[in-house]
């Protein structure tokens, strides 16, 4: 998702109000809504069954989920007649045509959800309760992707594997033994608590030769062939299939041939166990991997 997801939602306080951009409609503001459709409904899906010929039935194919379009009827009723002019102003400003989706969050039965889009339509016809200062209208917004997400990230990070010391032989034994500290396996668990696979974001920091990110129970397998110093940074966006370095170079060419197409790294809901791995003759334990997610819901 999007960045400044720190103040998507930060003008929202019940139910029944939706954030779009810097704009609170809904319950306590003059945009008064009617109906929001499409928020609970499955997207439109694409289909790739293939019919069997003489016989009935199809053979199953691929189902993807395309864009969702939502849509919000509402009337303006200020609270002063003379705020009209400036809360349409305040409308249109924020509903304008862009090219660039938006943070768009709506609250409805205790949840709040965030999605990003961008308005395509607006109707406010100018009949007789435009003139009075009361009128009616919708907006439409189409979300390319067609999931929703948890407002709040979650993250996980580990560093490399690390072997326990086991006991010291050196002077002797002496009770109660003394083990030495607890090796780190290089284990994180992902909890996606949605009913939608998400994508991630994966950091990998260095000193490290080789990073990688294993799903275990699937075996799905990001690994990048690179050496990255101490104060390297390589993100993997898997919604945008991008692998940039420090957030400027492009590194997506040093994919290995064990690594999946990034877009194909998807947390399916429920839990999912990973392990980072690397060039272990070149281990150094300040490496880590940091993974990013949101909870995605159909």
């Amino acid at each position: 998702m999007a960045p400044h997801l720190r103040t998507a939602d930060r003008l929202i306080t019940q139910d029944g109000q939706i954030q779009y951009s810097n704009l609170l409609l809904g319950e306590e503001t003059p945009f008064v809504g009617e109906r929001l459709t499409g928020w609970d409904d499955l997207p439109d899906a694409d289909v790739a069954n293939v019919a069997m010929p003489g016989q009935h039935g199809v053979w199953l194919g691929q189902m993807l989920a395309g864009s969702r379009v939502l849509q919000w009827d509402f009337s303006i009723l200020p609270d002063d007649p003379d705020d009209f002019p400036g809360i349409l102003n305040q409308l249109r400003a924020a509903t304008a045509l862009g090219q660039e989706e938006r943070e768009l969050v709506v609250q409805l039965a205790g949840a709040r959800r965030m999605m990003r889009g961008r308005v395509i339509r607006r109707l406010l016809p100018a009949d007789r309760q435009y003139t009075k200062g009361e009128p009616s209208g919708s907006l439409v917004w189409e979300c390319s992707d067609p999931r929703r997400y948890s407002v709040r990230e979650s993250r996980a990070r580990v560093g490399l594997p690390e072997g326990e010391p086991g006991l010291d032989w050196g002077g002797g034994l002496e009770w109660p033994l003394d083990w030495g500290h607890a090796g780190s396996a290089g284990t994180l668990n992902v909890v996606n608590a949605g009913d939608a696979p998400a994508h991630p974001v994966v950091e990998f920091r260095g000193p490290v030769v080789r990073p990688s990110l294993v799903q275990t129970h699937s075996g799905l397998v990001l690994e990048y062939d690179i050496t990255l110093a101490e104060r390297d940074t390589l993100t993997v966006d898997c919604a945008a299939g991008t692998v940039v370095l420090n957030g400027a170079a492009s590194r997506l060419y040093t994919a290995t041939r064990a690594s999946v197409p990034e877009e194909a790294f998807t947390v399916e809901p429920g839990s999912t166990p990973m392990a980072f791995r690397a060039d272990m003759a070149a281990y150094d334990p300040r490496a880590s991997v940091t993974v990013r997610w949101r909870h995605a819901f159909w």
